[in-house]
Order: C-alpha cells, then sequence, then structure tokens
C-alpha cells in the first residue's frame, strides 16, 4: 500500500510566511476576525483578506469553507488557501477541514499555520484520510507526487504525539480501501490472505486456515459458497494481544467475498463489475487490526475473515441444497446470492468456541435491502445487547461514521422457518436486512454479547464523501478502533 503523505510539525512563525512554497493556508473565522498568520497574509497582499471579508459574498461564509487566493503577492506560495473556522472547533469539524484542504492540494506541498489550533492533529487527519488515490493499474508516465504538509504550531511537539495514534488508523483505513478497491483477478483468496499475512511484522499473529482445517472443523456452509470457484476458500485469523494476559478478546469477523457473481443465482449482468467490493467487511477488519497494531492498542482483540469467491460451475450449491453448519444446524439453500450469511456464520461460531470473546461485531456487506432503506449515509446496526450497541453507536458518532440502529424479533425470525431443514438462508423480500441479520443471530451462542453491521451502502460509493474520493470509504476503521479504546483503554 502506498505510505501516508509524509506530516511535519513545526513551530509556528508568521514571519516566514513570505517564503513558503506550493500552498499556504491560513485562518479567518466565520465573524472576519484574521487570525495570526491570516493578518500576516494581509499585509503581504496588499490588503487581500480585508477585502475578502468585507465583501458582501463573505457573509454566506460558514465553518469549513476553504477561500484559494491564487498566485498571491507579495508570496511565493502558488496559492493562498483561507480556512474558514471558528476558535472553537470540534474534531469532526476539523477533520472535514483538512480533508477540504487536502482536496484542494493537488498533490503540492501544503503548509498550515495553525497557530494555537487546539485541533491541529485532527486536522491533519482529514488531510491524511482525504489525500488517497488508487492508481496501481493506471498505465502511462505519472506525476511524482510533491505531496507533503506541514503544520505551523504553538506547540508542534504536542500535535505531533496527538497525531500519532490518529494517522495509525488513518494506515488502517487506507488498507482497507486498496482492499475494497482492488479488483478480483488481483485480490484472490490467496493474495488476500497473504497480504493478512504481512501483517505479522507489525506484531500480529496470524494464521491462515486452508480447506482441509475448514473441512475437518466442520465449515460446510463457508465452503459451500466457494466450492464453485477454483479459489480456494480459507479463514484467516488475525490476533493482537495487547492488554492483559488472561483477558478475554473483542471477536471481529468479517465477510470476504472476493467476488460474487451470486453462484448459480445468478446476478443481472448491470452492476456486476461491483461485485469486487463484496468483501468489504473483510477489509475493514483487516484495517482496524492494522490501526490497532500501528498504534499498540492496550486491548486483545482477534479479527476473523472468511475468504471464499462465489462462482457457478458444475460443483457449485445448488438452490434447494441443504448444508450443515460448524454449529451442527441445517441450512436449505433458496438463493445462493444469499451467500455472506453462509460464511459469516461458520465463522461466527469458530470464534466464539476458540476464544470464548467478551463481545463479537461481524461486518459485511450482506444486502441490497440495507441501501434501500438508508441508502449511503449509514450502515445497519443489529444488537442482542444494548451496551455494547450503544458503546459501538457513540464510537461511530464520535468519529462521524453514520450508524443505524434496525429491530430484532421473533416475527422475522420465524421467516426463516423451512420445511426441510433447520431454516433457510432467506426469508423472502420483506424486512431483506433483518432476515439476514436474524439468521446470523441464529449463531450467536446465549452469552455473547453481539453486534452485527451490515455494511452494504457504506463500504464502496460513487461520489466523493467527506473524507474519501469515491469508491472505496474504509468506514468503520475508526469506529472500530474508537470503541476498542473506549472499553478496554479507558483508564
Amino acid at each position: 500500500m502506498r505510505p501516508l503523505t509524509p506530516t511535519r510539525f513545526v513551530e509556528f512563525d508568521p514571519k516566514t510566511l513570505s517564503d513558503i512554497e506550493g500552498r499556504v493556508v491560513v485562518q479567518i473565522t466565520p465573524e472576519g476576525t484574521l487570525g495570526q498568520a491570516a493578518r500576516t497574509a494581509n499585509r503581504l497582499t496588499k490588503g487581500a483578506l480585508a477585502r475578502l471579508v468585507e465583501a458582501k459574498s463573505f457573509e454566506k461564509a460558514k465553518s469549513g469553507d476553504v477561500i484559494s487566493l491564487a498566485w498571491p503577492a507579495g508570496m511565493k506560495a502558488e496559492a493562498l488557501d483561507i480556512l474558514v473556522t471558528p476558535r472553537k472547533i470540534s474534531p469532526i469539524e476539523a477533520r472535514k477541514a483538512g480533508a477540504k484542504l487536502a482536496a484542494r492540494s493537488g498533490g503540492k506541498p501544503v503548509t498550515v499555520m495553525a497557530g494555537s489550533m487546539p485541533r491541529a492533529a485532527d486536522l491533519a487527519l482529514g488531510m491524511a484520510l482525504r489525500d488517497y488515490r488508487f492508481d496501481d493499474h493506471k498505465t502511462g508516465d505519472k506525476d511524482p507526487s510533491e505531496a507533503e504538509v506541514v503544520i505551523a504550531h504553538k506547540s508542534p511537539a504536542d500535535i505531533e504525539a496527538s497525531y500519532g495514534p490518529l494517522a495509525a488508523v488513518a494506515e488502517g483505513v487506507h488498507m482497507t480501501r486498496d482492499l475494497v478497491n482492488e479488483p478480483a483477478n488481483v485480490l484472490t483468496t490467496t493474495e488476500f490472505a497473504n497480504r493478512l499475512a504481512e501483517m505479522e511484522s507489525l506484531g500480529l499473529k496470524v494464521e491462515v486456515l486452508e480447506e482441509d482445517q475448514l473441512e475437518e472443523l466442520g465449515m460446510r456452509t463457508l465452503l459451500s459458497v466457494g466450492q464453485g470457484s477454483d479459489s480456494p476458500s480459507k479463514v484467516v485469523v488475525m490476533q493482537w494481544n495487547g492488554g492483559e494476559d488472561d483477558a478475554a478478546p473483542l471477536a471481529l469477523v468479517g465477510k470476504g467475498v472476493v467476488f460474487d457473481t451470486g453462484g448459480i443465482s445468478l446476478k443481472p449482468a448491470a452492476g456486476m463489475e461491483d461485485m469486487t467490493m463484496d468483501m468489504g467487511g473483510a477489509g475493514v477488519v483487516a484495517g482496524t487490526m492494522r490501526a490497532l497494531a500501528l498504534r499498540k492498542a492496550k486491548a486483545n482483540v482477534v479479527g476473523l475473515v472468511g475468504l471464499v469467491e462465489n462462482m457457478p460451475s458444475g460443483n457449485a450449491t445448488r438452490p434447494g441444497d441443504v448444508i450443515k453448519s460448524m454449529k451442527g444446524d441445517t441450512v436449505e439453500v433458496i438463493n445462493t446470492d444469499a451467500e455472506g450469511r453462509l460464511v459469516l456464520c461458520d465463522v461466527m461460531w469458530y470464534a466464539q468456541e476458540r476464544f470464548k470473546p467478551v463481545g463479537m461485531i461481524d461486518l459485511a456487506t450482506l444486502t441490497g435491502a440495507i441501501i434501500i432503506g438508508l441508502g449511503h449515509e449509514n450502515a445497519g446496526v443489529f444488537s442482542n445487547d444494548d451496551a455494547l450497541c450503544n458503546a459501538f453507536l457513540k464510537a461511530a458518532d464520535a468519529e462521524g461514521e453514520g450508524a443505524w440502529r434496525l429491530p430484532l424479533g421473533k416475527a422475522y425470525d420465524d421467516l426463516l422457518k423451512s420445511r426441510i431443514a433447520d431454516m433457510k438462508n432467506i426469508g423472502g423480500r420483506a424486512a431483506g436486512s433483518i432476515t439476514a441479520a436474524q439468521f446470523l443471530q441464529r449463531f450467536v451462542q446465549d452469552d455473547t454479547p453481539w453486534i452485527h453491521l451490515d455494511i452494504a451502502g457504506v463500504a464502496s460509493v460513487k461520489t466523493d464523501t467527506d473524507y474519501a474520493p469515491k469508491g472505496a470509504t474504509g468506514w468503520g476503521v475508526m469506529a472500530l478502533s474508537r470503541l476498542v479504546q473506549n472499553m478496554f483503554e479507558a483508564d
């Protein structure tokens, strides 16, 4: 993966403003009050900033807006970016402002004259999140990046220390985006597993369970999804043991369908190319584990991902087949395109049997129905435990990652009844996201707090977001890292 844009933290000195090249950022409040660096820039540009705030158009300026002056007089900079920001700014506001600055940078060096801005580390995080591109498969000459971020602050050492763990999370987000953006002929199940194994260099313990081991464990529902593909199905287990030696871990479980044709229940051709992102849940688990390892989280967390490819062939699972899960329950397969839950249920059961986790969170691009219900603004949240669910929702809100809780209940569960097996793998069109969650809940042990996150609408999008260009978003890495911090690392 491409490293984050280099970020340096230096002593704030407005006297250097005239000689800084690239892009320079100064601050003005929505009321038009010029910060210290802005006053210096105003003097250098012969009053340009004063005229700006006096203009009628400035009355519409709001927090987070960026106004750019090209080739400002009296300065060597290519552009002077005026960031409209109040004196007191929230972490989310600072990150969104940083993302706007990064979107304007065009690969040029950026110097932010942050002065005494208390949320300068969050602003730098926003810049790191937004300064992302995935062009590995484009040919031709590529302009070498000149990108560098310099944060000029009155307490540079303190801000740099605050940015360190945030940069670790940003790197986890970028890893998730890289995985989700990667085409399926590159990110095969084997390549995916290899990339996860490379994280042993960060201190993670990584195991790759192959098909013969999965067969021995009884993971028949997972294996049934991948049996129509030439790519071998795998389960990868990543352990981060940064907490107490005897403390039970939090378990993160991800759906990793590297490509989903729908199997015998073949999807329509239009839009099928987007199914390279059907491993988004596994991508988030991988990115979160990377973030935890990089920031040396003082917690025990285990990440498990089921890696398969859902293809039609003479050996593929058919509608009407009955499969026995690792738990021992039998599943009548009504639709082979409802395959993610078949992958997750075995991995969830294995996670509980082996690790006895303090809680379990699964993530999956599971249903198109969640997009109908929540669009691309929120992931669907389902849970059997109010305390864990509320802790996650609080973490997601703090990180600006949309999440909305939806109900569970017996009436929904009854829709999964099968005439010939213990359950069907779908419950019909009505409440499709809920019945999918109900299916998964059948594989949650009574004493395990559990959350299911349906991320089909937020894992990859067609337009730019606050923090990412169109494509993979990396949604969930920040929220899960914050949840671990709040639940297991708080003093």
